[in-house]
């Protein structure tokens, strides 16, 4: 409970991604001797709490996207306060991918402490069920939703030799893999883990164009997708059709023809001046 006198504690607690009984013993403790529950959907973790067995006494409050900057004030108050305030998502770790960044910067300026109760993690869980290099990885959260942002960021990570792990909507599946076989090659090596440590779970693995199809009969549940990392060297082959046809690729999704240039040169390992020259006189 609170801290008289004293400096507040912030707690990120981790929650289970699919099956209540994943969910460490201090989470539920820590909800129970909360001061602040501030949780992304007050009704998940209504559900949560039934599941876990769990009586929360404190105030329980609400802190999603929508209300993330208007809210951290108040909590950064109760911190100071003295109280203990739990954050909670409605699944994983507060502030990888979802709120929680914004209380974080600011109870850390206010010299409060700020600690964490480890749970299951989709990122971590899909890249030790991919099949694929786990030794060196990069997170990169959700890509853009329009495509040629999306094209931009692919483009942009053509030569990342780490593993690299993606959240994605399922609806928007088919087009992620689709942009990043595109991108990356048909044959690049890729997983789609979606409803992990549910009943549902399915870990596909394949090619990215391989994967692309499969989506496109429709993707449902949770997803994350994990690909495997560029081959050392320039992933966006320097022969003049390659560097036209890339591109012209980036042009297609809407990336403008000064900024295709650019990340193709960089993909390619040439310079942007080859490559300008090289789409302006076909």
């Amino acid at each position: 409970m609170s801290d008289e006198g004293g400096i507040g504690v912030l707690v990120l607690a981790g929650t289970p991604i699919g099956q209540a009984g994943d969910a460490p013993a201090r989470l539920a403790a820590e909800l129970a001797g909360a001061d602040v529950v501030a949780a992304e959907d007050t009704r998940r973790l209504r559900r949560l709490t039934a599941d876990l067995g769990v009586t929360i006494s404190g105030r329980v409050v609400s802190y999603f996207e929508g209300n993330e900057s208007a809210r951290t004030p108040s909590l950064v108050e109760a911190l100071l306060a003295g109280q203990r305030v739990v954050l909670v998502t409605d699944a994983g770790m507060p502030s990888v991918s979802d709120p929680g960044y914004r209380l974080v910067a600011a109870a850390v300026e206010q010299g409060v402490r700020v600690t964490a109760v480890p749970g299951p993690s989709a990122v971590l869980t899909a890249l030790a069920v991919s099949g694929l290099p786990v030794d060196r990885f990069c997170f990169e959260g959700f890509l853009p939703r329009k495509a040629g942002e999306r094209a931009r960021r692919l483009t942009a990570l053509a030569a990342e030799e780490r593993t690299l792990v993606f959240f994605e909507a399922p609806h928007r599946t088919e087009a992620a893999l689709a942009a990043m076989a595109q991108a990356w090659g048909d044959d690049r090596p890729a997983a789609v883990c979606r409803e992990l440590t549910k009943t549902h779970e399915e870990v596909r693995r394949g090619g990215l164009r391989e994967l692309a199809e499969w989506a496109a009969g429709g993707v449902r549940g949770e997803v994350t997708i994990v690909v495997a990392g560029a081959p050392g060297g320039p992933t966006v082959a320097n022969d003049p059709e390659s560097l036209r046809s890339a591109v012209a690729h980036m042009e297609e999704a809407g990336v403008s023809r000064k900024d295709a240039i650019v990340e193709v040169a960089r993909a390619a390992g040439v310079p942007k001046r080859e490559v300008y020259n090289l789409v302006h006189s076909s």
